[in-house]
C-alpha cells in the first residue's frame, strides 16, 4: 500500500473527499449493474451523478420509478429527491465527477468476439470531459488487458498522465439479479488498478459501499478474476447438461443424482441443468476468454466444449418436446405449446440470452402455435417471435396441447400447471416430487 505521503497531490486530495464523503461520484450506464451502485454510492452519502443514454429510463428515473427489480422506487425516490442521485443524459456532467465508474454493456458480436463498441463510447465521453485529479473505473466484464490497451491509451491521449494526473482501474460487477441474499452491499468487490496508487483509490471508493475490498496486482488480474468466475460456472453447467443427457439414455432422474451427491460435505459443489444458459455473463462471458486465449495462440478446448454443450440444451428441449406429443399421437405442427417463463431465470425481469425464447423460436419454426407466461417478461418481439405474456389463469383455460416449464418462476401455480395441462415438459425440475405420466423431464 502506498504510504499517505507518497502520494501525488490530486491522489491525495481525490482520497481525503473520498474519506470525507464529500466527493462527487458518477456512473455511466444505469442497468442492471450501474443503477444498483449508483443508489449504494448515494446511500453512502456521496452525490452520484447518472449518466444514461436510453430516453425511457430517464423518463422512468425522472417519475422516481426503478426499473429494475433490486432497486425499490420507494428508495430511489428518496435519494432523488434529497438531490443524492441525479439522473441524466448529458455527459458533460462527468467533468463535475471526481470518480466514475463505467457499467456499459459488453456483448458478442455473431462471430463470437468481444463488441467493446459500448466500452469505446463510454470512455470516449469521459476523456472528453476528463480533468486532472480524477479517478475512473471499468465495471464491464471484458477480456484481460482491456483496461491497459482499450481506456489507457484514449485517456492518456488528453494529455494527462496516469497515476499521477488521473487514476485508472478496473473492478469487476458481480451483480446477481434477483438475489435476495447478496447484494452490491455485502458481496467483497475485486479491485485492481493500472498503478498501485489506482488500486488504492479504487479501493478507497468502494470501501464506502462493500463490505469487502480485495485489491490485487494488476487491472489483468482483476479481469481475469471475473471471466474464472463465469467460465467456472459455464463449464460445471456443461457438464451437468451433459450428465442431463446420459442420465435420460440412461433412464435416471439426474436432480435425484445431484441431490445424492450433494450430500457428501467435500469435494462436489451442486449445479444443476436445464433448458441453456441465459443472461448477460454467463453464456458471454467464457468466450471473451477464449477469444483472448486465441489471440495468443492458446487453444481452450475445455471451454468451448462446455459451451457446445450449453448451446445444444434448447434443441435437447426441443427433442423432448416432440417426444411427449408423439406420445400423445401429436405433431408439433399445429400443437398449440404454451412456455410458463421467458426470463433466464426465476423471478427476475431480464430475457437477455433466455434459452426459453431459443426453445420457442425452434418450435415456432417447426409449425408449433406458441404462447407464453411470464408476470415479468410482457412481451418478446426479437429473433423471429412477435409474443405478449398470458396470464396462467387465461393460458390454462384452453388448455394448450403441451405445457413447457421453462423458467420456474415461484407465482406459477404449478400444482394447477400439472392438473389442467394433458401433457408438461419441466425442464427446471420445478415438479420435483410430482409424478404422473403426462409429466416428462429433461
Amino acid at each position: 500500500m502506498t504510504p499517505p505521503d507518497a502520494l501525488p497531490d490530486s491522489a491525495a486530495a481525490l482520497l481525503d473527499r473520498l474519506e470525507r464523503r464529500t466527493a462527487t461520484l458518477a456512473v455511466v450506464g444505469l442497468g442492471y449493474v450501474g443503477l444498483p451502485l449508483a443508489v449504494e454510492f448515494a446511500t453512502a452519502g456521496f452525490t452520484t451523478c447518472g449518466v444514461e443514454v436510453d430516453a425511457e429510463r430517464l423518463r422512468t428515473l425522472a417519475r422516481g420509478e426503478s426499473y429494475i427489480g433490486d432497486v425499490s422506487s420507494d428508495r430511489l425516490r428518496s435519494l432523488v429527491a434529497a438531490g443524492r442521485f441525479r439522473p441524466s443524459g448529458d455527459a458533460g456532467v462527468l467533468r463535475e465527477a471526481d470518480a466514475i465508474s463505467i457499467c456499459v454493456p459488453t456483448p458478442l458480436r455473431k462471430t463470437k468476439d468481444p463488441d467493446l463498441s459500448y466500452v469505446i463510447g463510454a470512455v470516449e465521453h469521459v476523456g472528453a470531459h476528463l480533468r486532472r485529479g480524477q479517478l475512473v473505473v471499468l465495471e464491464s466484464t471484458t477480456y484481460p488487458g482491456t483496461t491497459e490497451e482499450v481506456l489507457l491509451p484514449r485517456l492518456r491521449s488528453t494529455g494527462l498522465t496516469p497515476g499521477k494526473d488521473f487514476f485508472l482501474a478496473f473492478s469487476p460487477e458481480r451483480v446477481d439479479p434477483g438475489n435476495a441474499r447478496w447484494h452490491t452491499g455485502n458481496i467483497p468487490k475485486v479491485v485492481g488498478g493500472v498503478d498501485p496508487v489506482s488500486t488504492r483509490l479504487a479501493a478507497a471508493l468502494y470501501g464506502h459501499i462493500v463490505s469487502r475490498v480485495v485489491p490485487v496486482s494488476s487491472s489483468r488480474v482483476a479481469e481475469m478474476v471475473k471471466l474464472l468466475e463465469n467460465t467456472f460456472r459455464a463449464v460445471n453447467i456443461g457438464l451437468v447438461n451433459e450428465l442431463a443427457l446420459m442420465c435420460h439414455d440412461l433412464g435416471l432422474d439426474v436432480w435425484e443424482v445431484i441431490d445424492a451427491a450433494a450430500t457428501k460435505p467435500f469435494g462436489f459443489m451442486p449445479f444443476y441443468p436445464g433448458p441453456g444458459l441465459g443472461g448477460h455473463c454467463i453464456p458471454i462471458d467464457p468466450f471473451y476468454l477464449s477469444w483472448k486465449a486465441r489471440q495468443n495462440g492458446f487453444e481452450s478446448r475445455f471451454i468451448e466444449l462446455a459451451g457446445h454443450v450449453n448451446a445444444h440444451m434448447p434443441r435437447f428441449v426441443v427433442q423432448r418436446a416432440v417426444d411427449a406429443l408423439n406420445s400423445a399421437a401429436k405433431a408439433v405442427r399445429g400443437s398449440r405449446i404454451h412456455l410458463f417463463g421467458m426470463a433466464y431465470k426465476p423471478d427476475v425481469a431480464d430475457s437477455r440470452e433466455s434459452p426459453a425464447i431459443d426453445v420457442a423460436v425452434l418450435l415456432h419454426q417447426r409449425g408449433a402455435a406458441i404462447s407464453y407466461s411470464d408476470p415479468h417478461v410482457p412481451a418478446v418481439t426479437d429473433h423471429g417471435l412477435d409474443l405478449r405474456a398470458v396470464p396462467q389463469e387465461e393460458a390454462l383455460a384452453g388448455p394448450p396441447d403441451l405445457a413447457i416449464i421453462a423458467t420456474n418462476h415461484s407465482s406459477f401455480d404449478y400444482a394447477a400447471i400439472v392438473a389442467r395441462s394433458p401433457l408438461v415438459l419441466d425442464t427446471r425440475n420445478a415438479l420435483k416430487g410430482v409424478s404422473a405420466p403426462h409429466i416428462f423431464r429433461l
